[in-house]
């Protein structure tokens, strides 16, 4: 009978050892699952989209559009018009950029800084401008 008695005693701490062993794996799983779709999320969108105040003052747009990023002038004197697109990720992107002033299109690269997008237009990627707008 003291045998049976010493069997369940080590039967009951070995249950103990695992059910505290279960636990802990069942709490970092949840645990790794959630900062795993937290910083999903937080890259899920590209560096470019939101709304960006422009060195003229006025608010520009960038949302996806097709296979890349449309930039539309949200407020100002050119509210509605599209002004670029493009593509990349991870902050550097290059396409096509509308001057709104004369309409004309010139190939463009865009960065992302921080709260910062350099812009830079140039034709025959000679004669270029370039813009900061920041984050609104």
């Amino acid at each position: 009978m003291a045998e049976v008695y010493k069997s369940y005693v080590r039967f009951q701490k070995n249950e103990g050892i695992r059910a505290t062993m279960f636990r802990t794996l069942v709490t970092t799983g949840v645990l790794l699952g959630a900062i795993c779709t937290m910083v999903g999320v937080a890259y899920a969108e590209d560096m470019i989209i939101g709304e960006w105040k422009t060195s003229d003052g006025d608010t520009v747009v960038i949302n996806h559009c097709g296979d890349g990023y449309c930039g539309t002038i949200e407020e100002g004197e050119y509210a509605g018009r599209q002004i670029g697109k493009l593509t990349g990720s991870g902050g550097s992107y290059t396409g096509q950029l509308t001057d709104p002033d004369d309409n004309q299109t010139y190939d463009g690269t865009g960065a992302v800084q921080g709260n910062s997008l350099i812009l830079k237009g140039c034709l025959m990627k000679i004669f270029c401008q370039s813009q900061v707008w920041t984050r609104r």
